[in-house]
């Protein structure tokens, strides 16, 4: 055992090591919470200046972090910076970055790539690394690690390496980092005995398992698993409405057999940052290994059809009201990926609102949890909106309204009772008695 792996050993277990998080959004930002609660000082590294700032200064901008925690936690010695040349300060360095998808959905490892080049500038001796973003198997062992050594220290002797993938689940507070077990793969012993005695101070379990490899996979599988069982009970939707049957009926009656089924839930698309993107990571890859994953493209083909799915329900309806989409007042209830948070990566709420869009419908939205739409990478061309307040005016002032999230703020006994037309992606709707006869599943 070497000196430098004993004083950081010691300096995780005794909690006066400190932690660098490059990245600090919805996977930094809660997992550096739970490490300045647990006694570690953190130093949070981001590109964006100022959201640097806005954290030191106090304030949030996740909304399932209030600013009470950011005050709490700079006073635990909580830093942000956007100067990578500190790399060097940190005992452990977390690696939280985005692994978006190319215009051809193959992986974009341009943030992990840039943040391991910034780390190999500023390397030092007895330095535990450990990647956290969702990739494919044997992006640790092969994309991060030469570029790490060549700093010129090895693996194993002078610094350490592991891969653990986030696990969060935004807007669930009973699925926060504190309460998750952990996924711990190390490159060899010594990296597998630092990363999870860093983990162990903030997790309920650590699940070491043998290699980074195995922990990608992991990860991959997890996803993959919801993408694929998601995108099954969206063509029994297509199918079952087709039939006239009511899928939501048809899944409490399943959920109902004590073994062998999982409910899952359709939808008007995917989003989120990890289950529309995480299978085509492990596509690819799959290509290189002379395989084609045939299920998995099935199933994101199916799922990546689903927001057209729901704009033909909503033609239909409006051209049973004697009404063209084009030139219609159509507003969408929900642009964030899923009910009760502040995040729209991959929603499929942008997806919806540029096909209406591009159809010649006069367009708005309203969502009390993002009050202006962000600029989207894969929607550059969106122009600015602002939500629009949900009020009897405003909904009879539509011929259409599209709930795509089911918020819990949402009342929807009010939302069919002023609309002229809703069309329900989620079933919100389900316990409304009053004015059915408006209401258009899709």
């Amino acid at each position: 055992m070497s000196e430098s792996f004993a004083t950081l050993l010691k300096r995780l277990e005794n909690k006066t090591a400190t932690v660098g998080i490059i990245g600090l959004g919805y996977v930094g930002l809660p997992l550096a919470r739970a490490l300045a609660n647990a006694g570690f000082r953190v130093l949070g590294f981001d590109i964006d200046s100022g959201k640097v700032q806005k954290l030191n200064s106090g304030r949030s901008f996740i909304q399932q972090i209030p600013d009470q925690a950011i005050v709490t936690m700079r006073a635990q010695g909580f830093e942000a910076t956007d100067r990578f040349e500190r790399l060097h300060e940190p005992d452990a360095i977390l690696i939280c970055v985005p692994t978006p998808l190319t215009a051809a959905r193959e992986p974009d490892l341009t943030y992990v790539v840039n943040s391991a080049q910034a780390i190999a500038s500023r390397l030092r001796c007895g330095q535990l690394v450990v990647l956290e973003s969702t990739t494919y198997p044997t992006t640790t062992r092969g994309v991060m690690l030469p570029i790490l050594e060549s700093s010129g220290l090895t693996a194993g002797r002078d610094f350490f390496v592991a891969f653990s993938p986030e696990r969060e689940d935004p807007g669930n507070p009973t699925h926060s980092v504190s309460h998750i077990p952990k996924v711990v793969g190390g490159l060899d012993e010594l990296s597998s005995q630092a990363a999870c005695a860093l983990y162990a101070a903030i997790v309920p379990q650590v699940v070491r398992v043998s290699t980074p490899e195995v922990a990608e996979a992991c990860k991959i599988l997890e996803n993959t698993y919801r993408a694929i069982n998601i995108a099954l009970v969206n063509e029994m939707k297509i199918l079952y409405d087709r039939m006239g049957i009511d899928i939501w009926e048809v899944i409490d009656a399943a959920k109902t057999k004590p073994f062998g089924f999982q409910a899952f839930y359709p939808g008007p698309g995917l989003g989120g940052h990890c289950i529309p993107l995480d299978p085509f990571y492990l596509t690819w890859i799959a290509r290189h290994y002379g395989m084609n994953t045939r299920f998995i493209e099935l199933a994101g083909e199916v799922n990546t059809a689903m927001p057209r799915f729901v704009i033909s329900k909503l033609t239909d309806a409006l051209n049973d009201a004697g009404k063209p989409v084009r030139g219609s007042r159509i507003a969408i209830l929900g642009m964030a990926y899923k009910k009760d948070v502040d995040d729209p990566r991959e929603s499929p709420s942008f997806e919806l609102l540029d096909l209406l869009l591009k159809k010649g419908a006069q367009v708005s939205y309203s969502d009390p949890h993002i009050p202006t739409l962000p600029r989207m990478r894969h929607w550059p061309h969106l122009e600015p909106m602002n939500s629009s307040p949900l009020t009897a005016e405003y909904l009879a002032a539509q011929d259409a309204v599209l709930i795509a999230t089911d918020h819990t703020a949402f009342d929807y006994n009010f939302i069919v009772k002023h609309s002229r037309l809703v069309i329900d992606t989620r079933n919100a709707t389900k316990a409304v008695r009053e004015g059915r006869e408006k209401i258009v599943r899709a």
